[in-house]
């Protein structure tokens, strides 16, 4: 009785152990923010993208010596609709301070997102991209978005925001790079990792 007991008593630590592995590993692989990006601290990679309209290569090498502003966005991302006129207002408010935003559209038609744009508005002060076969997306560590990456002078990974930015959360994050700190990551919101439907 006593052996059954304590056979019983293993299999229940065991069916446990293996019951936690299984909700600390699905909430690793669904909440990003539970992790801190690789990237920050290391050189921003250096990618050759065609411009969302077509009108040619863009090198994300040209955006040494500014920093730099990369958001990951598409039209059917709630959160990034929602982010986007912070965006664009935050955008042309540092436009003149070294700073340059650079937006990047995910997993979707460059059509799409030009749509979407058209009918949200955008800043003269910001370059859009497109990124087929999501090349910019996995350089970065993209696990779904909104995701906003920050990039100082020195072309080092210095930010990150998870989820959907306001204009005072940008605008925070940028005087403090431009103040020469690192701001790291932070969580303000919930991500999407593909259309809903």
């Amino acid at each position: 009785m006593k052996g059954r007991n304590i056979k019983w008593a293993g299999f229940g630590v065991a069916a446990a152990a293996v019951i936690f592995s299984v909700v600390l590993a699905s909430r690793f692989g669904s909440d990003p923010g539970l992790v801190e990006s690789p990237l920050l601290g290391q050189p921003a990679p250096s990618l050759e993208l065609e411009m969302l309209d077509g009108s040619g290569p863009y090198d994300t090498s040209e955006l040494n010596g500014t920093i730099a502003v990369i958001n990951f966005f598409a039209s059917w991302c709630l959160e990034c609709r929602a982010e986007h006129s912070d965006l664009v207002a935050t955008s042309n408010a540092f436009s003149g301070r070294g700073v340059q935003f650079v937006q990047i559209s995910y997993q979707e038609d460059p059509s799409e997102s030009l749509s979407f744009l058209d009918e949200a508005g955008t800043s003269e002060a910001t370059i859009y991209l497109q990124d087929p076969g999501s090349r910019a997306a996995i350089a970065y560590g993209v696990f779904g978005i909104p995701e906003t990456f920050f990039v100082d002078q020195d072309g080092t990974v210095v930010g990150k925001i998870i989820g959907e930015a306001d204009a005072l959360i940008l605008g925070t994050t940028l005087e403090a790079i431009l103040a020469g700190e690192n701001p790291g990551q932070q969580t303000t919101g919930s991500t999407q990792q593909r259309p809903a439907g």
